[in-house]
């Protein structure tokens, strides 16, 4: 990142739907750090709702949010130079089941009000003034906080079409986009999110993903396969991840395997139910390897010949950013996904389907012309989505929206 796309020695609230002490990853968190490069930030956990606490009462995470809102323990924690996470000290109430608009509102205000005097003592404690807000697709809990916490911008960030899903289509129909259309600015990281978000607040910009590649950029490829894989004839084709019904299109995966029977599909990944009582658990070529831990996933990728995302397109996958392909192409895998508007951003490094019939003909073009120079492209391409690049891409949307930051 140049010095002068930098944003530097100001302060960033960042509020969302993942805390920092959920074990996975998050583009939340990993946007934290880079900003905490230059910048002081805090990170807000979400706070305790009243059904979190009576569920999950004896979760380490419940009991230690109970400690803080007790006053027993600081709720404030600093993880390093420029970063600290905080645990509000007060409960919010669960109320999103509630239909009445009206009602709904008037409580929602009452959760937002506590949310924002909660942040505000830490604020104070850390004396941050004129700061940025940054809400990774808080839409519920955080609306109010422009209004409430005064900050000098603040940043809608769509990850996930969040609509998509029941729970927060009952009342995100209509906050998400008044949400959107108040924010200073909105960052999205696929094009059909930041355009979703621009029919509300044309100050919305794509800044797309950053990803953590090391793991498998740093793979020694010559290794031997993993015992379950090692066995299985070649050509393989691969997929890692969830095997999710509402993701996966399993008639590709049943067509593929049916028309290329010399072909071995191998699956590597936790299934839900749909996927466990399929019928492709009786196709002979079609391989079910199980979940596996994440470091080991490398090691299956590095024995597929081609990898595949083959999604089925809907609400919840047309505008989300696949991190998976940038997996298989750090590793200079040729890729073969279904076309969405969010898989334009992989056009000429990835071969992209429209159809079942597309799949076969694609996969059996990418082994018949996977040579070196674009093996060395397709790491090269995936190399430049570092968390450093996108967020040099939000303080540019900042600085076109606030010339002041420039």
């Amino acid at each position: 990142m140049s010095s002068g796309a930098i944003i530097k020695n100001k302060d960033i609230i960042i509020v969302g739907q993942q805390p920092w002490d959920v074990e996975i990853g998050s583009n939340c968190k990993n946007i934290a750090l880079e900003f905490a490069r230059h910048n002081r930030v805090l990170y807000v956990n979400s706070p305790l709702d009243r059904i979190t606490l009576l569920k999950y009462k004896d979760s380490p995470n419940v009991k230690k949010r109970r400690e803080v809102i007790k006053g027993k323990v600081n709720g404030l924690i600093h993880l390093q130079e420029n970063l600290w996470n905080y645990y509000p000290d007060k409960m919010i109430e669960s109320v999103n089941w509630i239909k009445n608009d009206s009602v709904y509102t008037f409580l929602n205000k009452i959760n937002n009000k506590r949310f924002a005097r909660s942040i505000q003592r830490a604020v104070k404690q850390l004396g941050f003034k004129d700061y940025i807000l940054f809400n990774d697709n808080d839409m519920f809990r955080s609306y109010y906080l422009k209004e409430l916490l005064k900050p000098a911008v603040s940043i809608y960030y769509s990850r996930d079409f969040m609509l998509a899903v029941d729970y927060w289509k009952l009342h995100g129909t209509t906050m998400e986009p008044a949400l959107i259309a108040k924010s200073d600015l909105c960052v999205a990281n696929s094009t059909y999110l930041a355009d979703y978000c621009k029919q509300y607040n044309p100050n919305s910009f794509y800044v797309g993903q950053g990803c953590d590649l090391d793991t498998f950029t740093g793979y020694n490829q010559e290794k031997p396969a993993p015992k379950d894989i090692l066995h299985i004839p070649k050509p393989v084709i691969g997929y890692v991840g969830a095997l999710q019904s509402i993701r996966l299109d399993m008639e590709i995966l049943r067509y593929v395997a049916r028309q290329r029977p010399q072909w071995n599909i191998v699956l590597v990944g936790p299934e839900d139910g749909e996927f466990q009582k399929s019928d492709l658990h009786k196709v002979p070529n079609v391989h079910f390897l199980g979940a596996k831990n994440p470091d080991m996933l490398p090691a299956y990728i590095s024995a597929f010949d081609v990898c595949l995302n083959p999604q089925i397109v809907n609400q919840v996958t047309i505008g989300n950013y696949p991190r998976k392909i940038d997996e298989y192409l750090a590793m200079a895998k040729p890729t073969v996904a279904t076309r969405t508007e969010a898989m334009s951003a992989f056009d000429g490094y990835v071969y992209l389907a429209d159809t079942k019939e597309d799949y076969v003909r694609l996969i059996d073009q990418a082994l018949a012309e996977n040579s070196v120079d674009k093996q060395n492209e397709r790491v090269r391409f995936a190399g430049s989505h570092t968390w450093e690049n996108n967020v040099a891409e939000i303080y540019k949307a900042i600085k076109k929206v606030l010339p002041k930051y420039a």
